[in-house]
């Protein structure tokens, strides 16, 4: 009997998994009910059905704990509305440390944890023992007991969202397969399907391990590979029973819990195995792989000896099923670029059950509202790059990108995979000068320099790392004379065109109708007032402008100038971040290194800041930025690229009369969290505004025409000082280190927590920045008269705490 479609629906949802029931279900919560759900077999007969169900809560970001935390709620609830059980038990779960490192890093993961309102707390080796009767505690240091952490049936759990979908008026149809999708310029009109067409308004790619294969039939790029994934059962084993918490043995690489009296052993291991990188099976339905014993036996052995009693018993399987997982072990959600009413929501790296609830809210209400409704940037789907839809890259990427939940995170922790992507005109000379390597983007860049003799290589530790001395030299060379960083990998742009200052300046918070030469420093916000970039756009002439980003946010900041300059404006977008090379000279003596290199006149009257001129550097024609990221005199060198390495080498010479010294990025970020300058997607997103982040004065409210988020500003403006606001932070004890995310303690309650830090070299301490809350507003008064302090792995820490630079607050040196 042929199966019956609608000829029409306003949503179609393509792929029956836990994520595609659970955006359905929430579609319908949000009232929309003209919504299809198409599966090409059965529910949750991709990965869904074989996942192991485990439930976290603490998360790496405070809202994707939310969103497990969300997810959790969900769960226990489904049952009293659609009246099928979800299979959920809270049972909590235990993480065990068996080395020094370990430790520290749990224990700053728990004090993470009270800051995002998760219930966590430390227990002995004999505590373990009492929760895991089972566990060899002989070399555990610590555990960390995590109460309402759980498990829940994945199977169960997508079918009480697929009934609670189709019980709010969705229509979820199995077997019917989707072999089309029919564009009409840059929206999806239709899916063709082995059924028949559905014309549609929106459709979501929900497809798992197929969202790559599938993704292209739109033109859209889904990064993302299927691996091996493997748990092994045992026979019964006594003592098991079903309240036993989730175990955690990161040193291992493994996971413990109970499955009907038996015990379930997953691994994640550091070096996977791919699969299906020509493409997933047609008919693959329930399938399970053929484990490779001799590829797993090591992990296998070395994780059983955690549960000795498991040499007692038989294994009942080694199952291998395959789980797909993204380059940056990030989530891939939302609208792609370059479609106006395509989305995605794939890539959940063996977290889809823990996710789900939260992912299909959160994919929802960006159909629905346009956008979502917290901050997802490092899960938004914008973010990724086009060469990480190369097969090979995915492959050896994803040989890493499993097991790397359960390896060491170290602070300034590089990927080791698939690297070399894109490499700097400058890679050879930085390399010489000592440069150690880290990637951005795709980009190899300098992240510190070794000295002579020194390998350029990182040895991890939460304490001083190797290179804690070299960046302490290249600091204090910026502070007191003159360094050098190579910052070609920085995304530029071309705004043209006769109507490109009308365009800009609705999208920019500040005014680009600025005189020709002229740099602005300003955000890109949405309608609520959240900075969606940050970043300096100049004007090059009367129709053109150049725009500045990081590098992490190329995708971003293009697919938000796209997406938001109005139709009928006569502009255009070209990306020209591989055109330029850009040096930057920064120091109280860089004016005088660059003096020797051309006959301009740099002085301050000539050359004021935050101006651009083209400069002749032998027989080169550069254009110089007088402007900093790191609160010294300086220059952002904008060399097209044919011209690159002779003024490097040129600048090199000219710089052995000053001691000039390369620097790489983590002095560039000591030097800019000294000066509390603010970096995107760290210390200020989309659910900042510029009044919260102190960066109101770059805000011009009374431009004509106005700009996004305006109105949502002046109504902030009006409520008087905010209850919320960016603070910066340096401990009063020269010893301890700061990340990110370290509680902020003030008159001894949690309060915020810190967004970025480094240790500053200058002031002599760690300084970070952060948020804090007051009710009745965040004043400078309010906070010297507090107790501040921050949560370093559990020790509170006294912190003076600043409104205003620590360092050079009257910005006196940058205006010299």
């Amino acid at each position: 009997m042929a199966i019956r479609i609608p000829s029409k629906a306003k949503v179609a949802i393509v792929g029956g998994g836990v994520i595609g029931c659970s955006i359905a279900y929430h579609l319908t919560k949000l009232g929309w009910n003209d919504v299809v759900l198409l599966e090409r077999k059965q529910l949750t007969c991709g990965t869904t059905w074989h996942a192991a169900g485990l439930l976290t809560t603490l998360r790496s970001t405070e809202n994707a704990t939310k969103l497990a935390k969300y997810t959790q709620d969900l769960y226990a609830r489904l049952e009293d509305e659609t009246g099928l059980s979800t299979g959920i038990m809270r049972v909590g779960s235990l993480q065990i440390a068996s080395d020094p490192e370990r430790l520290e890093e749990m224990r700053r993961g728990c004090a993470m944890a009270g800051i995002f309102g998760v219930q966590s707390h430390e227990v002995t080796p004999e505590q373990v023992r009492e929760l895991w009767p089972l566990a060899d505690v002989s070399d555990i240091l610590a555990g960390f007991h995590f109460p309402t952490d759980g498990r829940t049936n994945p199977t169960d759990t997508t079918m009480s969202l697929a009934k609670g979908a189709r019980m709010g008026g969705a229509t979820v149809i199995e077997g019917v397969k989707v072999i089309d999708v029919i564009k009409r310029a840059n929206k999806v009109v239709a899916v063709a399907t082995d059924a028949g067409d559905i014309e549609t308004e929106i459709v979501v790619n929900c497809t798992g391990m197929w969202a790559r294969e599938f993704g292209k039939l739109a033109g859209v790029n889904v990064p993302l590979q299927a691996a091996e994934h493997y748990y092994l059962i045992t026979e019964s084993l006594e003592g098991m029973h079903a309240n036993l918490p989730i175990l955690r043995d990161p040193g291992n690489v493994a996971y413990f819990r109970e499955e009907t009296g038996k015990l379930m052993l997953g691994l994640f291991e550091p070096a996977a195995a791919t699969w299906g990188e020509k493409g997933i099976p047609e008919q693959f339905c329930f399938d399970e792989l053929p484990p490779d014993w001799e590829r797993v036996t090591p992990y296998l052995e070395k994780a059983m000896k955690r549960i000795p009693s498991m040499a007692n018993v038989g294994v009942r399987i080694l199952f291998n099923g395959p789980e797909s997982f993204t380059p940056d072990h990030n989530y891939l959600m939302g609208r792609a670029p370059g479609l106006e009413n395509y989305y995605v929501a794939a890539g959940f790296n063996s977290l889809g059950i823990l996710s789900g609830g939260g992912a299909g809210m959160v994919v929802a209400n960006w159909i629905v509202n346009g956008h979502p409704p917290m901050d997802v940037f490092d899960s938004d789907i914008r973010r990724v790059h086009d060469f990480q839809g190369n097969p090979k890259y995915l492959r050896d990427r994803t040989v890493e990108s499993l097991g790397i939940g359960y390896q060491h995170h170290w602070p300034f922790r590089q990927w080791e995979s698939a690297r070399n992507v894109k490499k700097l005109v400058l890679h050879d000379r930085v390399a010489a000068a000592g440069a150690c390597f880290g990637e951005s983007a795709g980009w190899e860049r300098p992240n510190w320099y070794a000295p002579a003799g020194v390998p350029a290589l990182y040895e991890y530790t939460y304490k001083r790392q190797n290179w804690f001395e070299f960046n302490a030299q290249e600091h204090r060379s910026v502070r007191e004379n003159v360094g050098v960083f190579e910052q070609s990998s920085f995304s530029k742009f071309l705004v043209q065109g006769r109507d490109a200052e009308k365009a800009l300046n609705l999208i920019s918070a500040n005014n680009v109708a600025v005189p020709v030469g002229k740099a602005v420093y300003t955000q890109f916000l949405n309608e609520r007032g959240g900075i969606e970039a940050d970043l300096t756009i100049t004007r090059l002439g009367l129709e053109e402008f150049l725009v500045v980003t990081a590098a992490f946010t190329h995708g971003h900041v293009l697919a938000w100038l796209r997406e938001h300059i109005p139709h009928g404006l006569r502009c255009c977008i070209a990306d020209v971040t591989g055109a330029y090379g850009m040096l930057n000279l920064q120091g109280p003596r860089s004016r005088e290194l660059l003096a020797q290199l051309t006959d301009s006149d740099l002085s301050l009257e000539a050359f004021p800041f935050g101006t651009m001129q083209d400069l002749d550097v032998g027989y080169q024609r550069i254009k110089a930025l007088r402007i900093t990221y790191v609160g010294e005199l300086g220059w952002e060198l904008y060399i097209p690229t044919e011209f690159l390495l002779p003024v490097y080498d040129q600048l090199i010479e000219a710089g052995r009369s000053v001691d000039l010294r390369h620097c790489g990025y983590h002095t560039l970020n000591s030097l800019r969290i000294e000066k509390a300058y603010r970096e995107w997607a760290h210390d200020i997103g989309a659910d900042d505004t510029p009044i919260e982040a102190g960066l109101g004065f770059a805000c011009d409210y009374d431009k004509a025409g106005g700009f996004i988020g305006r109105d949502a500003l002046l109504k902030q403006k009006a409520e008087g000082v905010p209850t919320k606001r960016l603070v910066q932070f340096l401990l009063k004890d020269p010893e301890p280190l700061l990340y990110h995310a370290e509680p902020i303690v003030i008159d001894g309650a949690p309060n915020g927590f810190t967004t970025s830090a480094m240790y500053g070299h200058t002031l002599g301490g760690a300084v970070a920045m952060g948020y804090v809350y007051n009710d009745q507003g965040v004043t400078q008064d309010w906070l010297d008269r507090a107790d501040i302090r921050i949560n370093v792995a559990g020790q509170l820490v006294p912190a003076t705490a600043s409104l205003k630079p620590l360092y050079d607050a009257a910005s006196r040196r940058v205006r010299v």
